[in-house]
C-alpha cells in the first residue's frame, strides 16, 4: 500500500518554500538512485527552471513529462491526468490527490504556508486517512 508524507510549512515559510522542500527532495530521492514524479499542474515549467537554480552547486537531472516518450532521466515533472510512468515516488504540489497517485510506492505531499494552501492539504490528508493508508506528518521551518 502506498506510504503517505506530509511535508507541512509554519506560516513563517517564504512563499516558495513548498517548491524548495521539492527540489531538496527530489534531490535526495533521485541521488538513491530511485525515479520521481513531480505532478505540478500549471506551474511545470517554473519548477522545471527552479530545478536547475535552487542551490548553487545543485544538479538535479529532470525532464518534463511527454506522454509516451521512454526516458532513462529520474525526475520528471508534468501535469499530466495519468501519466504513463514507472517512478519511486509521487511529489504532489496539485491541489487535489492525483487520481493515479496509488501506483506509487511513496507520496510526497507539500502544504505551503498560505491560509488556502493549508485547507487544501488538510482536504488532501482526510482523504488519505479515510482509505486507510499510512500517514507521516514533517512540520518544516520550526
Amino acid at each position: 500500500m502506498t506510504k503517505v508524507d506530509f511535508y507541512i510549512h509554519n506560516t513563517a515559510a517564504r512563499d516558495d518554500a513548498h517548491e524548495r522542500t521539492m527540489c531538496k527532495l527530489a534531490e535526495k530521492i533521485s541521488t538513491q538512485g530511485k525515479r520521481v514524479y513531480i505532478h505540478a499542474e500549471a506551474q511545470s515549467q517554473r519548477l522545471d527552471t527552479l530545478l536547475w537554480t535552487f542551490r548553487e552547486g545543485s544538479f538535479v537531472a529532470h525532464e518534463l513529462y511527454q506522454p509516451g516518450v521512454a526516458t532513462e532521466v529520474a525526475v520528471q515533472i508534468g501535469a499530466h491526468p495519468s501519466p504513463e510512468i514507472d517512478s519511486d515516488v509521487l511529489i504532489n504540489l496539485a491541489a487535489e490527490v492525483p487520481l493515479f497517485f496509488s501506483r506509487f510506492p511513496r507520496v510526497a505531499e507539500l502544504v505551503g504556508s498560505s491560509d488556502t494552501a493549508k485547507k487544501q492539504g488538510r482536504e488532501r490528508y482526510r482523504f488519505y486517512r479515510d482509505r486507510g493508508y499510512t500517514l507521516d506528518m514533517h512540520e518544516l521551518g520550526r
